[in-house]
C-alpha cells in the first residue's frame, strides 16, 4: 500500500468527512472510476481519429499502435505496483 497526502480546503475536508468520502475504500473507488473513464475517453478519441482518416490503416500500423498502447498500459501498471504513481 502507498500513502497519499492531500492538501485540501478545510471546509471541503469537513464536508467530505461528514459524508464518509475520505475513507480509503471510497477514494480507491473514485480513482478506479476516473482511470476507467479516462481509458474510455482515449478509446473514443482514437476511434474518432481513425474515422477521420482518408485511407485505412495498414495492418503494420495497427500492430504498432496496439504495441504502443500495451507498453503504455504496462508502464502505468508497473508505476502503480511500485508505488511511484503520482496523481
Amino acid at each position: 500500500m502507498s500513502e497519499v497526502i492531500l492538501t485540501l480546503p478545510e471546509n471541503l475536508v469537513r464536508e467530505a468527512e461528514a459524508n464518509g468520502l475520505l475513507k480509503p475504500e471510497f477514494i480507491a473507488s473514485l480513482l478506479r472510476a476516473e482511470i476507467r473513464r479516462r481509458r474510455i475517453n482515449k478509446l473514443f478519441a482514437a476511434a474518432d481519429r481513425l474515422a477521420d482518416l482518408d485511407e485505412p490503416l495498414s495492418e503494420a500500423v495497427i500492430e504498432e499502435e496496439i504495441a504502443a498502447s500495451r507498453k503504455e498500459r504496462r508502464s502505468v501498471q508497473m508505476r502503480v505496483v511500485l508505488g511511484t504513481n503520482v496523481l
